[in-house]
């Protein structure tokens, strides 16, 4: 296991790909963030990239702030979490071998996802020793599943927390 004291949970500031049609914006994913943790124990939001794009530092990517969290806790360990379909393509986010190099992976299995195809991408990074299987069960559930499921008037019930659903429902969010 990862033994981690605590889980931060980081929502994009600015995101370094096309825009999502229908995207609230940084500020609503942060509170959707914030909501979707309401007595979550060890997990906490923190809002380093929503306060980036805010100062106009540019699109979100997960090196800068894997180094800024180096930055700002050098002492502390630093594991990101992905999902086995993320980690099979990090090799073509920006600046990988920076975010292997500060980070440990931790790899939670997605459904199609084989292991082979995250531990040959991480290989190819030199990270494949510095990776972590997370012992969990595989989950199926996307933000772009939810978006979907919301815009085509489909319910999220037990598919994200209840205090997101509301959030969703009264700002109308993801309406076709």
């Amino acid at each position: 296991m990862l033994g981690l004291d605590e889980v931060l949970l980081i929502p994009t500031g600015e995101p370094p790909h096309k825009a999502l049609e229908g995207d609230p914006g940084a500020e609503v994913r942060l509170e959707m963030t914030e909501r979707a943790v309401l007595g979550g124990g060890s997990l906490r939001v923190d809002p380093l990239e929503v306060e980036a794009a805010a100062r106009g530092e540019g699109p979100s990517f997960t090196y800068r702030t894997v180094e800024a969290l180096r930055e700002r806790e050098p002492d502390r360990e630093i594991v990101l979490l992905l999902g086995a379909d993320t980690a099979a393509g990090l090799a073509d986010w920006r600046s990988p071998e920076r975010i292997v190099a500060t980070a440990r992976i931790g790899v939670a299995s997605r459904p199609g996802v084989s292991g082979d195809a995250v531990s040959s991408a991480l290989a190819e990074l030199g990270a494949a020793q510095g990776a972590e299987r997370v012992p969990m069960p595989e989950v199926g559930i996307s933000s772009s599943m939810i978006r979907d499921r919301v815009a085509g008037g489909m319910p999220i019930r037990y598919l994200v927390p209840q205090p997101v659903v509301e959030l969703i429902e009264e700002r109308g969010l993801y309406r076709a």
